[in-house]
């Protein structure tokens, strides 16, 4: 990048930092562009032109999110290996970077989505996009196993929902590397589950 596109990136990640720290502090209601662009030390009208409203404030604070839990770079290195069990040892350290990073932008999201139904179309759509993507990455790595891909995409959704996280390490006091182990241990339990034989899909248990 130029000079001038550093400075850029650099204002509007400090924006982006001051909404973040806004939106938690005061609520998402309750914070207004004025206030945002104070908190930043920039002019409101930069503000405006860099982030349309408060909404697009919100996209771009996924967006860091995605950006500083480095999951996409994780699932792809995952895909690179050649064992279910070492691509699954990486998922779930990426699912715990995910959560654990990420409990602040599930917060915001909550409440912006209760005052703003856009936003919440937004969270669904976030959520919706993000079962979509992954459940394909691991439908396919379950594909390349011989597992029953259905059934082990299901359990992979169910078992890396934020809500799983956040509950054990929220309200019951588990460290992030308790989750990472216990997760890794359910998926591949999950993977016996779902070991097909003569090509017919394992039965339930």
């Amino acid at each position: 990048m130029t000079h001038r596109q550093r400075q850029a990136q650099a204002t509007r990640d400090l924006i982006v930092q001051a909404a973040t720290e806004l939106f938690l502090n005061t609520g998402y209601a309750g914070t207004t562009m004025d206030a945002i662009a104070q908190r930043a030390g920039v002019a409101v009208s930069t503000v405006y032109g860099a982030f349309t409203n408060k909404r697009t404030l919100l996209a771009a604070i996924r967006e860091a999110w995605h950006q500083a839990t480095g999951q996409r770079d994780t699932y792809r290195l995952a895909g690179e290996q050649p064992h279910l069990t070492d691509r699954l040892r990486l998922a779930a350290h990426a699912t715990r970077r995910q959560w654990e990073l990420g409990a602040r932008m599930m917060t915001i999201y909550a409440a912006a989505a209760a005052t703003d139904p856009e936003a919440a179309q937004e969270l669904r759509a976030a959520l919706d996009g993000r079962r979509t993507n992954i459940g394909r990455i691991v439908g396919a790595w379950a594909e390349d196993a011989h597992l029953n891909a259905a059934r082990f995409r299901a359990a992979y959704l169910a078992l890396t929902r934020a809500e799983v996280y956040l509950e054990l390490v929220g309200e019951f006091g588990w460290t992030p590397d308790d989750y990472e182990a216990w997760l890794l241990e359910h998926l591949i339990a999950e993977v016996q589950g779902c070991r097909t034989a003569g090509g017919e899909a394992a039965s339930p248990p």
